[in-house]
């Protein structure tokens, strides 16, 4: 194959510094030779200088502090491509599934987001939430080439760079977990659809450097900002409800409760209930988000 130029790659990374470099080795290897950009997070333990040392290729944006989900803002500012594929540095994409993505994306012009086949390392079996991604009940466009999504999994996911712009990226007050849905929800709303395409495959090596307890505190917190940000009274009511009933009932999750009832002013500041259009995609996995054993709130 020959170089894609339209498409590039953005990987944040934090604290792993040996992830990343076997995530970059496999990135820099594919066929489509995509431009890489990492945003290292105000890692500490030597990630930025052995990038540079190592993959000399690779722009490097060197943040001095943890921006979270919004370094992969400051990575897609720094491109001029067509459409961007996140990485994780735990993550990496399979030769030929970004040429697959752009050629996708090219043949339709109103679709933002494609989502990807994740394969668990080692061993290469399917991630739970693949079978949820294929059998999503969200009703779209009936030209998608996919079953649509009412949200995708940036770590495993090519979006249309005009898109991600258009709605402002990630939110910076989100930071990371779950930061995923909001910007789903703002895409629906202005008229872009999001599809699950098997085609396309994420090989997926689960770090051991990550703190569990933080990541369901802010993904509870998140969880209550998103809906009360965007759905109505009732439904933004209901999923509350559901989420105080199956939580874990201990301090992280009191942490997470504790810091969305902080951000309560800035909510009800910023609330704008979503048109009934893009509000359809949320209730429409509301059932699925009851039964989901991929998604939970645990650590």
């Amino acid at each position: 194959m020959s170089a894609d130029p339209r498409v590039a790659v953005v990987v944040i990374t934090h604290q792993r510094r040996d992830e990343l470099l076997l995530a970059l080795e496999r990135l820099v290897a594919l066929p489509e030779q995509p431009h890489v950009v990492v945003v290292d997070n105000g890692s500490t333990d030597g990630t930025a200088a052995a990038v540079g040392e190592r993959f000399p290729q690779v722009e490097l944006i060197a943040s001095p502090e943890n921006l979270g989900a919004v370094g992969r803002n400051l990575g897609v500012a720094r491109l001029d491509t067509d459409y961007v594929a996140f990485c994780d540095d735990d993550t990496w994409w399979e030769p030929g599934s970004l040429r697959t993505a752009a050629d996708v994306l090219d043949a339709h012009p109103r679709l933002a987001v494609v989502t990807a086949r994740i394969l668990v390392e080692p061993g290469g079996r399917e991630d739970p939430i693949v079978a949820e991604l294929r059998d999503s009940p969200v009703r779209g466009a009936d030209w998608l080439p996919g079953p649509a999504l009412g949200s995708f999994l940036a770590g495993a996911s090519v979006l249309r760079r005009a898109a991600f712009e258009e709605v402002g990226g990630f939110s910076e007050r989100l930071w990371l977990g779950g930061e995923e849905e909001l910007m789903a929800g703002d895409l629906a709303a202005a008229g872009w659809e999001l599809c699950y395409l098997p085609a396309l495959t994420v090989h997926h090596q689960a770090s051991r450097a990550r703190d569990p307890h933080k990541r369901r505190a802010d993904g509870i917190r998140n969880t209550l900002w998103t809906t009360w940000l965007r759905r109505p009274f009732r439904p933004a009511l209901r999923r509350t409800v559901h989420l105080l009933r199956t939580v874990p009932r201990d301090r992280v999750t009191a942490r997470g409760l504790l810091a969305a009832l902080r951000g309560l002013p800035w909510v009800l500041r910023e609330r704008r209930v979503l048109p009934d259009v893009a509000e359809a995609r949320f209730a429409a996995l509301e059932e699925a988000q009851r039964t989901s054993t991929a998604r939970r709130y645990v650590s």
